[in-house]
């Protein structure tokens, strides 16, 4: 079902690197999660399964490795060699249903498993629309859609990122949605997180880092210096590129205490991923001007369950107080009048070179969003005096 190894958001590449130069001898574990609490059809996990193991055979190819070292010259020459040496390793993952469920797990060296999430999410979401006999709106209708939401986008005059690989309803839609923004949003599309939807439409590929680096972190070194070390070696690999940081792994209140006046000025800005965005875009201003820098110099990438009314309030908030993106996911991959997934793939655990495997955690700023052991979400709270 996946035709090429970048079929994948850039973000995963991009931590890749930095794993392998920084962690290589780091293990992790993920687990998949039915937010959803979607029912799955019999023979489901065997359908995933054949998908899974169909990817041992992906590998990056000639063109797509010239296409990254021109598009994405941050990338070493070595890890372009590492990537294309790179094969997935499909007993990494285990599948089991259980009636109507699925349990889902990947475990191996964090430098392999990572690019695992992704794809995953992905083949999940097709699958259950597929098994179940699904029927969506026509090719016709889906690009009317797109192009619809791209020009009311570009009439208010703000940037569009395509962010929805992981709960797209297909790799045909998905397809079809960046085709249609490539074509009609002129001005206003700046991009996709897939690289190989990059590279097929000639778009820019966007993305940093993800929750997980941030949760390896806290893992490693501590809840108290895991924001700070995450930011300090993804500026050391980096070097100023890919300057968007990730704010909510650990809540905004104890990002922004980790977020002193050397990183604000290095990053150019940063992602809302939870909570109220309104909230957000105004402490964001005032911590930029708290630290006397100017917040119109600045950006702020939001990411959350976005689609036009929610993107025009913020940008009328915004305008004129701070530099400001978007990036769209299940709006634009799976609005196909079919019921989109809520599911997500997320690090569990992790062992560290010498050290045992320990528990991970994410605290959104939303509770629900929570993911992890909640003794280790309770001690994580108190080490870093989050208010309740």
């Amino acid at each position: 079902m996946l035709d090429s190894i970048l079929d994948n958001d850039f973000y995963k590449f991009t931590m890749q690197n930095a794993v392998v130069k920084l962690f290589p001898n780091a293990h992790a574990r993920y687990s998949f999660i039915n937010r959803g609490q979607h029912s799955f059809p019999p023979g489901f996990a065997q359908e995933l399964r054949r998908a899974v193991d169909e990817m041992a055979h992906l590998r990056l190819t000639e063109d797509e490795r010239g296409y990254l070292e021109t598009t994405c010259p941050y990338l070493d020459p070595t890890y372009h060699d590492f990537l294309q040496g790179f094969r997935f390793d499909p007993s990494e993952v285990s599948i089991e249903q259980h009636g109507d469920q699925i349990e889902v797990h990947v475990e191996g060296l964090w430098y392999r498993t990572i690019l695992w999430e992704v794809p995953l999410m992905a083949l999940i979401s097709e699958l259950w629309y597929t098994c179940r006999g699904v029927v969506r709106i026509e090719d016709d209708a889906i690009v009317e859609r797109t192009r619809q939401k791209i020009e009311h986008y570009s009439h208010i005059g703000v940037r569009i990122a395509e962010f929805g690989t992981r709960r797209r309803h297909s790799f045909k839609v998905h397809d079809t949605v960046v085709d249609a923004l490539a074509r009609f949003g002129q001005g206003s599309f700046t991009g996709t997180s897939n690289v190989y939807l990059a590279m097929k439409h000639d778009v820019k590929p966007l993305g940093t880092h993800a929750h997980e680096w941030f949760m390896f972190h806290a893992a490693r070194f501590g809840f108290k210096m895991a924001n700070i070390l995450a930011l300090e070696h993804w500026v050391n690999v980096y070097r100023g590129d890919l300057g968007i940081a990730l704010s909510d792994t650990f809540t905004t209140q104890a990002f922004f205490e980790s977020f002193d006046k050397m990183f604000a000025k290095l990053f150019d800005g940063v992602r809302h991923d939870s909570g109220d965005p309104i909230a957000f875009a105004r402490a964001t201003i005032e911590h930029y001007e708290s630290l006397g820098i100017d917040p119109l110099s600045k950006t702020i990438i939001f990411s959350d369950g976005l689609d036009p009314d929610k993107v025009d309030n913020i940008a009328r908030f915004c305008t004129g107080r701070i530099g400001m993106s978007f990036g769209i996911g299940t709006n634009f991959t799976n609005d196909v009048d079919v019921e989109p997934m809520n599911i997500v793939v997320k690090m569990t655990a992790t062992r560290p070179q010498g050290q045992q495997w320990m528990p991970v955690i994410k605290l959104s700023d939303v509770r629900e969003k929570n993911t992890g052991d909640p003794e280790m979400i309770t001690l994580a709270r108190k080490v870093l005096s989050l208010d309740e």
